[in-house]
């Protein structure tokens, strides 16, 4: 295994590890490189995945990264242990250089060898003199117990190692930091923030500048695509895109909106995968009674919106999909259908002929009163057997999840259930139990009384884990007449369960986990 070797740009990032990547970005860069990044350990907290911090380790390397949760980016490297790795500074090294077996190149005062950066190369020769630093004290209540001695400069800190004994807030960071038993940092700390006393307050929710302003990108011909930060879901196959870093926004009208637009606002996708799977297909023509007991059981849903379950040609672990598939397509796919699949984006969208799209929510087409729906297209042209985009499928990428790190994490929020409520906002971070309240509440107009609008709606079982690939499970566990949806007992139990429950409302459809929190939402 060859060692790491990156340089430290402070507020920046370490090497190819910018601060504001995204945990999937990071996680497929370094999967890519197996020899050079042999383990890597993911911790993340399983009762709340989705708003607690998540951190990745790579023991082999010596390397901690830090992740928030809703977001997924990166918010703190820190490196560990120098045995395992070489870090520049201005293209100096900040510790002695480890040999073939790992051990560093000098030996400290005492005899014992150097495994980090010495004070007086980092206040001398690196980075100058700073303001003093912070001393955290040991939890212990021994004088010869060690705190920790951070000394900061903006976007980096060093961390020494202190006896309690030894610390005065009368002396200087050069009188502390000098003697043997603290002269050499265990660990540097890479953050956005002019020091860390002031960063650990925002370090989890500060905006970080754009990936593509890092000046490590300057020289490089890598191309980073614009992202999308947020997507808005206005009900009636309307959704507003927000991209990162601008004010700017685009729409996507299911039903309309066709793959050249897609490709001009979006580029082309990074894959294409052939809609083949018809083994759902006896539930596109059921006529059950949970269909039959509510008004306008048309509206409510299309029955193929909810069992449509074959997204993504990532779950084949193909990129080549589109070729892959060309023999079926004309066998079993005359319409041409086919899921765009964005997964550096967090979603994959559906190309298919034109269908009618969800009813308007009752909160909206009050509050519009007439007047035009936002981001409707007052052009609308085209004949019927035009490809459009149909549905769009949301990945939230949550941790310990079957499909975990094949799309970056897609942030989202149901804009129609703000109108009444601006201060109560419903999105991807929020447990499933709160948004089918919400949304029983919205469409309480669609059932025949208001105590069948208060029962739990029962929900279709899948198992993603069945089957020769994953991509091409669309197993049942029970019927959907015979599934109760189960959320009073979610209680995560750790481990990659395939295993989620399907949910729909007009126009959604929502896949949650054991756990209560959603992996993907279907809009159509």
């Amino acid at each position: 295994m060859s060692l790491f070797t990156a340089a430290l740009h402070p507020n920046v990032g370490l090497g190819f590890l910018v601060l504001g990547a995204s945990l999937h970005d990071i996680l497929t860069r370094l999967k890519a490189e197996p020899q050079r990044f042999p383990k890597l350990d993911l911790a993340y907290s399983q009762t709340d995945p989705v708003t607690k911090p998540i951190m990745l380790t790579l023991p082999a390397n010596g390397l901690r990264l830090r992740f928030d949760g809703p977001e997924q980016r990166l918010r703190l490297v820190e490196v560990v242990d120098f045995t395992k790795n070489r870090i520049t500074y201005q293209e100096k090294d900040i510790a002695r250089p480890a040999n073939s077996q790992g051990v560093a190149g000098s030996l400290a005062l005492g005899g014992n060898a150097t495994t980090g950066p010495a004070f007086k190369n980092v206040y001398h020769r690196l980075f100058g003199p700073t303001y003093a630093g912070e001393y955290i004290p040991p939890k212990d209540e021994k004088a010869t117990s060690l705190g920790t001695y951070v000394l900061s400069y903006p976007g980096v800190a060093f961390s020494f190692p202190l006896p309690k004994s030894a610390y005065s807030p009368e002396k200087d960071v050069v009188s502390l930091l000098s003697s043997p038993a603290s002269q050499v940092a265990s660990s540097v700390a890479v953050f956005s923030g002019k020091s860390w006393a002031y960063a650990r307050e925002t370090v989890w929710t500060e905006v970080l500048p754009s990936v593509k302003s890092a000046f490590l990108f300057n020289k490089s011909k890598e191309v980073v695509p614009d992202e999308i930060s947020l997507i808005k879901i206005h009900g009636g196959g309307r959704l507003q895109l927000f991209k990162k870093w601008t004010n700017s926004s685009i729409w996507i009208n299911l039903g309309e909106t066709t793959p050249q637009e897609l490709v001009s606002e979006l580029g082309p996708p990074d894959a294409i995968y052939r809609k083949n799977d018809q083994r759902m297909y006896i539930h596109k023509t059921r006529t059950a009674s949970h269909s039959r007991s509510r008004s306008n059981g048309g509206d409510y849903r299309r029955p193929d919106d909810l069992t449509d379950t074959d997204q993504s040609s990532a779950l084949t672990g193909s990129e080549d999909s589109e070729d892959e598939a060309i023999e079926d397509d004309f066998a079993g796919n005359m319409s041409g259908e086919c899921f765009y699949n964005y997964f550096y984006l967090g979603f994959d969208i559906l190309v298919s002929p034109p269908q009618p799209v969800s009813r308007t929510p009752p909160s909206q087409a009050a509050a519009l009163n007439g007047k035009e729906v936002p981001g409707a297209n007052p052009f609308k042209s085209g004949t019927a057997d035009r490809l459009v985009a149909t549905k769009m499928v949301l990945h939230a990428n949550v941790p310990g999840s079957y499909p975990f790190n094949r799309h970056r994490r897609c942030r989202w929020e149901i804009q129609y259930l703000a109108i009444n409520n601006p201060d109560d906002i419903i999105d991807s971070e929020t447990p499933f139990g709160e948004i089918e309240e919400r949304l029983r509440e919205e469409w309480k107009s669609t059932y025949h009384s208001v105590d069948e609008a208060k029962k739990p709606q029962r929900g279709m079982v899948l198992n993603r884990g069945w089957g020769d690939s994953p991509g091409s499970s669309c197993e049942f566990l029970g019927g959907w007449e015979d599934s109760n949806g189960g959320m009073a007992a979610k209680k995560f139990d750790g481990s990659e369960d395939s295993t989620t429950t399907l949910y729909g409302f007009p126009g959604l459809v929502f896949e949650v986990l054991k756990n209560g929190f959603v992996s993907a939402v279907t809009v159509f």
